[in-house]
């Protein structure tokens, strides 16, 4: 202890070393809570902005289901035809309109699907008539497409299988559609016919109620509203028909024609898969060749434009209207 002695100085943990200041603990803490709190506020900024564009697009949305709905009903209340300024805005812009059929015409080459030219020959009627009411015999790939072209109309759809419409009622909010309960066969088609003809003064005649008809080829247990509706287009793509115990398309053709001749003016009515007997039959039968449409007629599609009213004859479905005696 009386000998020397050795000092030794440690730099302390507090001081600035090499200039860099050491880092406690303490600050890392105080840092990390600061970068959450800005997360949070960002993130809090974020929901907050969303939630505002939500409700304003939600709101833009109801008040578009809005003009639409009144401009349905303004349309469906006036004839339902055609052609006043608020029923034009009410369809879709053209631009639109050639893209879906074009897309749809593409997908027309696919089984299952309708051939490209039944479909572009369907389109260009809806383009002329649409926003319209039109009625549709048979639900398929395209329900959706005849839907969006008849845009600001209304679309009705009718089809065999209650199921089916279940469906596509769920898989398209909206939809309307109405199941149908056929009593016919394919192989019946003779029969009918001649039956239909041994009744044309009284129950299959060409202009009458069919809610009340006891024709056998009428239908007649459809929604009680839907008979007086002023159809401008009906399209017959349904029922089944490929086997002779299918129940074919003869009630469909028949009530169709009937329908064109006791509401409204002109009617445009469609039958698909044109080439098949029983629509052929039906269609000379019921719809007759005077009024068929050779432009937009295709070898799977007839086409043809039926008159109401005043100018359809009440007697017979085919030949002119019979000239009223003094």
């Amino acid at each position: 202890m009386a000998g020397p002695r050795l000092l030794v100085v440690h730099t302390s943990s507090n001081k600035v070393a090499n200039s860099v200041a050491p880092t406690s603990p303490m600050s890392f803490l105080g840092w990390s809570r600061c970068l959450w709190l800005v997360v949070f506020l960002a993130l809090f900024t974020c929901v907050s902005l969303l939630t505002v564009f939500s409700t304003a697009r939600a709101s833009a949305a109801a008040a578009y289901q809005a003009t639409l709905f009144t401009v349905t009903a303004a349309a469906a209340s006036g004839g339902g035809g055609g052609g006043g300024p608020a029923a034009a805005e009410a369809g879709l812009p053209l631009y639109v309109f050639d893209a879906l059929v074009q897309y749809a015409a593409a997908a027309g080459n696919s089984s299952g699907c309708m051939p490209e030219p039944d479909v572009r020959a369907i389109a260009s009627v809806l383009r002329r008539r649409a926003p319209c009411n039109m009625l549709v015999f048979g639900l398929g790939a395209e329900t959706p497409l005849w839907r969006a072209l008849n845009h600001g109309g209304r679309t009705v759809f009718l089809d065999e299988n209650p199921y089916y419409v279940a469906h596509l009622e769920g898989k398209h909010p909206g939809l309307e559609a109405y199941d149908v309960a056929y009593a016919t066969a394919v192989r019946e088609l003779p029969d009918l016919l001649d039956a239909a003809r041994a009744a044309r003064a009284a129950e299959c005649r060409p202009v009458q109620n069919l809610l009340f008809s006891e024709c056998r080829l009428a239908i007649n247990d459809l929604p009680n509203q839907l008979y007086d509706v002023a159809w401008d287009v009906i399209l017959v793509d349904g029922p089944r028909g490929f086997t002779e115990g299918s129940p074919g398309r003869m009630s469909a053709i028949y009530s169709a024609a009937v329908m064109a001749r006791t509401k409204g003016a002109e009617t445009e009515v469609l039958v698909h898969d044109y080439e098949r007997e029983v629509e052929r039959a039906c269609g000379r039968e019921f719809l007759c060749e005077e009024n068929r449409v050779t432009g937009t007629t295709t070898p799977s599609l007839g086409h043809f434009l039926v008159r109401g009213g005043g100018a359809a004859n009440r007697e017979a479905f085919c030949g002119p209207p019979a000239k009223k005696s003094n």
